[in-house]
């Protein structure tokens, strides 16, 4: 087996697993997971089994802590509840906040280990997925595929503490969406400056998520096809129109995965609906967090994704000739429907977590009411005033 390490970069922790059969002769894929609220990368990757793959695959995996202690001078780089800050402005642009930070990791690990450039992707859960995205418009150059999982598209929120200490915008994106998501698209396209690239995307929602609503997942593919075309010299709107729908059952759990092609025909971007699950990684362990072990794999889809392998369920697929947008794949309603029992994870700090059984495994967490990020902010700085 292969080797599970940890180290720190500045105040930031973060582990890298590193395959039994890792060769120093050879350049090696390179994976960065994000986790999401609440977690660690020792339960993300307990959760994801993500390193189990990355064992048979032969390929390193890169996670980045973000728990860490409280630093006066960078209050867009902390979160008492361990959250990606993926809603603040500084941690959207490169050379700034998280992002930077990532990419210096990076190449901290690239100064150590053989990795190869051009297979360097990054997924991540909720407050995670979003940061991916962001990695995937702010170093388009670095990245070569990105997994979203219950995230929001680049740009979804855009908050600024003083003018917005309680993170509202954050949460009415989170809540119904962003109110154009090719907008999203067209601000992405600008972030990328003179770095622009076409980035291969996968999309993972689970329909009765009450955390982060999920039109948002369609909503990110609306944002990267708009991306995309534009990248490829479109003018306008890009015509979000999926090339291939497929549906089937997984252990009783229906899915659809949509398939979109770019400008040349070519798989670019996909979406992954699946039924009767909620805020949750898709098919992982009951050993981490915030998962749902019945549903379809994301962790082998997402590799086998970025890998360009095409992902063949033993069930029969129905294969549907794709006619409509992607704007509505799906019936949603406006509040999706609520499982019972429900769950809920902290993508923001002024959230509060609800247990779940059943097919959802989600570690305990404190039932006591949050704070409110910046109270809590305000009241460390005071303390440390006194």
């Amino acid at each position: 087996m292969g080797e599970f390490l940890d180290f720190i970069y500045h105040d930031f922790k973060y582990k890298l697993y590193v395959p039994g059969e890792y060769n120093s002769d050879k350049e090696s894929p390179l994976l960065v997971m994000l986790h999401g609220c609440g977690q660690n990368p020792d339960d993300f990757a307990a959760g994801t089994n993500m390193n189990t793959l990355a064992e048979k695959e032969k390929f390193l995996v890169l996670y980045p802590d973000m728990n860490h202690l409280l630093n006066p001078l960078d209050l867009a780089g902390y979160n008492p509840f361990g959250c990606w800050n993926w809603f603040l402005d500084k941690n959207q642009h490169r050379g700034k906040g998280h992002p930077k930070l990532i990419y210096e990791i990076i190449n901290k690990v690239k100064s150590k280990y053989k990795i190869d450039s051009n297979k360097v992707y990054a997924a991540g859960l909720s407050a995670g997925g979003s940061l991916a995205c962001i990695l995937g418009v702010t170093y388009p150059d670095v990245f070569n595929g990105i997994g979203i999982c219950s995230g929001l598209a680049y740009d979804a929120a855009n908050v600024f503490f003083l003018t917005d200490p309680m993170a509202e915008e954050a949460k009415k994106s989170m809540e119904k969406g962003v109110p154009d998501p090719y907008t999203c698209g067209n601000s992405a396209f600008q972030e990328m400056g003179e770095y622009k690239k076409k980035i291969r995307v996968i999309v993972f929602h689970g329909i009765c998520d009450t955390t982060v609503h999920p039109i948002n997942g369609q909503q990110v593919i609306t944002q990267w096809a708009q991306t995309n075309f534009l990248i490829e010299g479109g003018i306008g709107l890009a015509d979000v129109t999926p090339a291939l729908v497929k549906s089937d059952i997984i252990n009783g759990k229906s899915y659809t995965q949509h398939v979109y092609n770019d400008g040349d025909g070519e798989p670019l971007l996909e979406l992954w609906m699946i039924d009767n699950m909620g805020h949750t990684w898709s098919g992982g362990s009951p050993n981490g967090s915030y998962t749902d072990p019945s549903a379809p794999n994301a962790t082998e889809i997402i590799w086998n994704f970025f890998s360009k392998h095409q992902q063949q369920p033993e069930e029969k697929l129905i294969e549907i000739p794709a006619n409509k947008p992607i704007l509505a794949p799906v019936e949603l309603p406006v509040n999706p429907p609520v499982q019972t029992p429900t769950e809920t994870a902290a993508e923001l700090p002024i959230e509060s977590s609800v247990k779940t059984s059943i097919e959802l495994t989600v570690k305990p967490q404190d039932e006591s009411p949050k704070k409110n990020f910046f109270s809590i902010l305000l009241s460390k700085l005071m303390k440390k005033k006194k």
